[in-house]
């Protein structure tokens, strides 16, 4: 069942239309990501959904219910935003039972939900403190216990983590994970980082100028990417151009200038119906460097160079040349990474690989 129903959204700001013909669902109880650049329409979106901004033209569904010409206070929506909007000079326990006061809970029933709430975000004994005592990552979960209190039909959140630190970041995503898992509330999630919305995400709506470029789960997204935004954005990834020699129910073969035939699996490449221009995708991490006396062990082998490195640590991310072509590789090291200018064997398997329809020829 769709918790949450898009039909058509469009959303003008003037002459300028950043939202065109959305639609979709969002499943009852799942963790939904709209990811994308800035300026892509996502907190458009997210806005519409809350009620914060009226769509242009379209309707808007929530558990069944058209919800266009619905105040957000009677929409039933948890919300947390980028900067958590507390109120500085309430207590924590006030700032959590806010959204209680409107709801005719009783003053026993708010205490006893406040407790839960802050149980569940692991913040139990801060409820007589003022949000400025607490660090950025408690008045994160302060926000997030303020939007789960009153129990929402979807809690919508907009860039909840952008304000943390790197290693916060990623323990608040678990933690927000978790507590979604552990409620079951329907969540909305705006980001631009990639990262993150495939960590923590059971749907992805990749967005770009205002359209939807794919919806579906991370793992499909990433692997099979319906176009060269999805394959650029999220991720690394190698475009070549090539071209379509012919396919079949299982296969899609491709002719690619510099490396030759190349075999990709249909189901990686379910958007090309025709012979003619194409294009391959191969993700960054699925081209191995290697030495050049290495075993191939079956996997297409190119000589190169490296051009650049860019060390990381546990990896390193290189900038190589295979003739004419420019290609990235991020692979795990053991000890060094090779070095600029060393001649390394280019290794990748066609079933590693995407393909995309090319550009047709005018």
């Amino acid at each position: 069942m769709s918790a949450v129903s898009l039909t058509n959204i469009v959303k003008r700001f003037g002459n300028v239309t950043a939202v065109h013909r959305m639609s979709m669902d969002i499943p009852a109880g799942s963790f939904t990501t709209l990811l994308g650049p800035s300026g892509c329409g996502k907190t458009t979106t997210l806005r519409m959904i809350a009620g914060l901004i009226d769509p242009s033209e379209g309707d808007i569904t929530i558990k069944g219910r058209r919800v266009n010409d619905i105040p957000i206070h009677k929409r039933n929506l948890g919300l947390v935003f980028q900067n958590y909007a507390l109120f500085p000079h309430k207590t924590v326990a006030e700032n959590v039972a806010f959204g209680l006061k409107y709801r005719n809970v009783s003053k026993a029933d708010a205490q006893e939900k406040v407790r839960r709430a802050l149980d569940l975000v692991q913040l139990p004994h801060v409820g007589d403190r003022h949000p400025k005592e607490l660090s950025g990552g408690q008045q994160q979960r302060i926000a997030l216990a303020r939007a789960i209190v009153i129990e929402p039909d979807v809690l919508l959140l907009d860039e909840p983590l952008s304000a943390l630190d790197a290693n916060l970041r990623e323990d608040m995503r678990v933690e927000l994970k978790r507590i979604q898992h552990q409620i079951g509330v329907t969540t909305v999630f705006v980001t631009h980082d990639q990262s993150e919305a495939l960590a923590m995400s059971d749907k992805l709506v990749v967005m770009s100028n205002g359209v939807v470029e794919q919806i579906g789960a991370p793992e499909e997204v990433y692997n099979t990417p319906s176009s060269e935004f999805v394959a650029q954005f999220l991720g690394t990834s190698n475009i070549l151009d090539g071209h379509c020699t012919g396919f079949d129910a299982a296969s899609v073969a491709l002719d690619i200038p510099g490396i030759g035939p190349v075999t990709v699996p249909r189901e990686r490449a379910p958007h090309i119906s025709a012979e003619g221009n194409a294009k391959l995708v191969l993700r960054a991490e699925k081209l191995i460097v290697a030495a050049p006396e290495t075993p191939t062990n079956g996997a297409t082998a190119l000589p190169g160079t490296v051009e650049a490195v860019d060390y990381q640590g546990q990896a390193a991310r290189y900038f190589l040349r295979l003739g004419d072509i420019p290609l990235q590789a991020i692979n795990m090291i053991d000890n060094h990474p090779f070095a600029e200018g060393q001649a390394v064997s280019l290794r990748f398997r066609p079933q590693d690989c995407a393909a995309l329809p090319g550009t047709p020829m005018t």
